[in-house]
C-alpha cells in the first residue's frame, strides 16, 4: 500500500491554515475537474487524489489523526498500531463527507467510494479489512467483545439552481452501482440536508448501514437575492419615471410582470409583490413575497437644453418653497 502525502498533493505546508488548504483545493479541483478533462485518465486520477486529500485535511479530526498516524502507517497496516491510544474516530459510525458539483455520479459511479487503499485503511469503514482491524484494536484496548455498529454516514453536496429550488426537482444518480432517486421539494433552501436511509457505508458486525445525506447548495441567480422565503430584485429606473411615475417590467420566477411605479418614487423605495417569492417549504400553496428595490439612475451627459430645463425646474421649486414658507 502506498503512503499518501496529502500536504504534497495539495501543494501546501503542514502548518497551512484551513483557508490556505481550501484555496489550494479549489484551484486544483478546478484544474483537474472531469468536465474540463473529458477522457483524460491522468487528470481523473489527479482529481481523485486532490479530492481525497481535501477530505482529510479539511476535517479537523481527520487531519489530527493523519498528522498523528502518518509516520506510523506501516505499523497500522501490519495490525500493530492501536487507535485507542490516539483518540481515533475513523472506524464504523461517524460521518464521511464528499463534495461534488452537479451530478453525484461523477464521484460515486459504480466503483465504490473512489478513495485509495491508504484512505480506506485510516478513514474507511466499509471494508472487511478495516472492520477487522478495529475489532482487534477494540479488544486490545478494553477487552470488549465485538458489537454491532452502524456504518458510516456519507455526506455529499449537490448544486441546484434557484429555479429548481422554486419548482422542485427529481434527481437520479448512481452510488456503488445502484441507481438512487431523490426528490427536491419546492422551497428547498441552501444548506438543507436530505437523507436517504441505509445508503451510507456498510455496518460492522451485522450493524445497519449508515445513511446518505445530500446537502443542497442553491446557486446564485443574477436576478434575485433570497432572504428566507422572500426574493429581492433590484430594479433600475430613470429619473423621469421616478418623478412622473410609470410602469416597469419586473422578472419573477414565473415570468415578467408589469409593476406600477408611483409618482415621486425615491431611490431605495421597496415595492412589494405579494406571493411572488419562494414557496414556503412543506406548506403547499404558501409563498413569500418579491421585494422590488428601486434604484434611480441619474441622467448623464445632458445637453445644454436639458441643463436649462433642469435649472428652470430648480428655480420653480425654490419659488414654491418660498411661497409655502410665507
Amino acid at each position: 500500500m502506498q503512503y499518501k502525502d496529502y500536504y504534497s498533493i495539495l501543494g501546501v505546508d503542514k502548518n497551512a491554515s484551513d483557508k490556505e488548504i481550501k484555496k489550494a483545493y479549489r484551484k486544483l479541483a478546478n484544474q483537474y475537474h472531469p468536465d474540463k478533462n473529458q477522457g483524460d485518465k491522468v487528470a481523473e486520477e489527479k482529481f481523485k487524489e486532490v479530492n481525497e486529500a481535501y477530505q482529510v485535511l479539511s476535517d479537523p479530526e481527520k487531519r489530527k489523526k493523519y498528522d498523528t498516524l502518518g509516520a506510523n502507517w506501516e505499523a497500522y497496516e501490519k495490525g500493530g498500531f492501536d487507535f485507542s491510544q490516539h483518540g481515533g474516530q475513523g472506524g464504523p459510525g461517524g460521518s464521511r463527507t464528499f463534495y461534488f458539483e452537479g451530478d453525484p455520479s461523477q464521484f460515486f459511479g459504480g466503483q465504490g467510494s473512489g478513495f485509495s487503499d491508504f484512505f480506506e485503511m485510516f478513514f474507511g469503514g466499509g471494508g472487511g479489512r478495516t472492520d477487522d482491524a478495529f475489532s482487534q484494536f477494540s479488544s486490545r484496548g478494553g477487552g470488549r467483545r465485538s458489537r454491532a455498529v452502524k456504518g458510516q454516514d456519507i455526506q455529499a453536496e449537490m448544486e441546484v439552481t434557484l429555479l429548481e429550488a422554486y419548482q422542485g426537482s427529481k434527481r437520479t444518480f448512481e452510488l456503488n452501482g445502484q441507481k438512487l432517486r431523490m426528490e427536491i421539494k419546492p422551497g428547498a433552501y441552501d444548506g438543507q440536508k436530505l437523507r436517504i436511509k441505509g445508503k451510507g457505508m456498510p455496518g460492522a458486525n451485522g450493524g445497519p448501514n449508515g445513511d446518505l445525506y445530500i446537502i443542497l447548495k442553491v446557486l446564485p441567480d443574477p436576478r434575485f437575492k433570497r432572504e428566507g422565503d422572500n426574493l429581492i430584485h433590484n430594479a433600475k429606473i430613470d429619473l423621469y419615471t421616478a418623478v412622473l411615475g410609470g410602469s416597469i417590467d419586473v422578472p419573477t420566477m414565473t415570468g415578467q410582470v408589469k409593476v406600477k411605479v408611483p409618482k415621486g418614487t425615491s431611490p431605495g423605495k421597496v415595492l412589494r409583490l405579494k406571493g411572488k417569492g419562494m414557496p414556503v417549504y412543506g406548506r403547499p400553496g404558501s409563498y413569500g413575497d418579491l421585494l422590488v428595490k428601486i434604484d434611480v439612475q441619474i441622467p448623464q451627459n445632458l445637453s445644454e437644453e436639458q441643463i436649462k430645463l433642469f435649472e428652470k425646474i430648480r428655480e420653480l421649486d425654490v419659488q414654491k418653497r418660498k411661497a409655502n414658507a410665507v
